[in-house]
């Protein structure tokens, strides 16, 4: 069954809000995993926004799921916050500074010799590494060549096809790209506007898909829901 990541920087956007420690992210990671999830997802930026560098040090001791850190790796401080944490993964995403948030995957081509270098540190120090990507077949071939383990499927276009009714041409781009990892033996990770409505169509259509990291949907919907019921209902939809 696809395992479900849930990224919490929603949570620490809300505690920063007022300052103190509440929501206390620490142990709402804790309750998370307890709820259900398969792996805590945190993705820190150099203003501290919303995760902060000491909030992963303090996550790292307590996460006993998968612990997946995403972020710009041309950002050293981000190189080193992962070689000192040594999460199960590091997911590659190429952010520009001060960005709201992720809005496009590696061109895993005309950067080829960087990622192959940056890919190669992280492995070397045993993290499993994923790499942002559009769900173009290009790119996929692109990932293989560089070394990376896994890809993480940019899917918001998807979302928004799939909000408007056009279910086939949402996913088919996704469905090549997958199926093109497949045969390259590369592991198939998805996220980015996920939710309750569009994820079971998603998951089913993907072969191989083995992670979903999945935050502010499943925040929201822990508003009206609660979150230990929203946990477990994003878990439904995987299986």
């Amino acid at each position: 069954m696809t395992k479900l990541s849930v990224n919490i920087n929603k949570l620490a956007t809300l505690r920063n809000s007022r300052g103190g420690n509440n929501p206390d992210l620490i142990k709402s990671a804790m309750d998370i995993e307890r709820f259900g999830a398969d792996g805590i997802t945190v993705h820190p930026r150099p203003d501290e926004r919303h995760i902060r560098y000491a909030d992963v040090y303090e996550l790292k001791k307590v996460v006993t799921t998968e612990f997946n850190i995403e972020g710009n790796c041309t950002e050293q401080s981000f190189i080193d916050l992962v070689l000192a944490n040594k999460p199960t993964q590091v997911t590659l995403v190429p952010d520009s500074l001060n960005q709201l948030t992720s809005n496009h995957g590696w061109n895993t081509i005309e950067h080829a010799a960087y990622l192959k270098e940056i890919i190669t540190v992280f492995k070397n120090a045993g993290i499993r590494v994923s790499i942002f990507v559009d769900p173009v077949v290009e790119m996929i071939e692109g990932a293989k060549a560089i070394g990376t383990d896994r890809i993480e499927l940019y899917t918001e276009a998807y979302a928004k096809q799939w909000a408007v009714g056009s279910r086939q041409l949402a996913i088919e781009p996704f469905t090549a790209a997958a199926v093109k990892a497949n045969e390259l033996g590369l592991g198939i990770n998805a996220g980015h506007d996920l939710d309750l409505q569009n994820l079971p169509y998603f998951a089913k259509n993907i072969p191989g898909l083995l992670e979903v990291s999945i935050g502010h949907a499943l925040i929201c919907d822990a508003v009206f829901l609660g979150l230990e019921n929203a946990v477990q209902l994003y878990k439904r939809q995987l299986k």
